[in-house]
């Protein structure tokens, strides 16, 4: 999965971009953080745990 349409789903549902880590861009709902990475393509596997953690549609 492409980095921008992980970011854009992210987005999508409410969460908002919090800083930048070492490697990764940490996004926030308010409650709950998620570290994305910084590469242009994420793996799959690796995006669905995100997607699903996180309850995203």
């Amino acid at each position: 999965m492409k980095r921008k349409d992980l970011i854009k789903l992210f987005e999508k549902n409410g969460w908002t971009f919090a800083r930048h880590g070492g490697n990764h861009d940490i996004y926030t709902n308010g409650t709950d953080s998620e570290m994305i990475p910084r590469h242009k393509e994420i793996k799959e596997n690796m995006a669905k745990a995100m997607i699903k953690r996180n309850n995203l549609k």
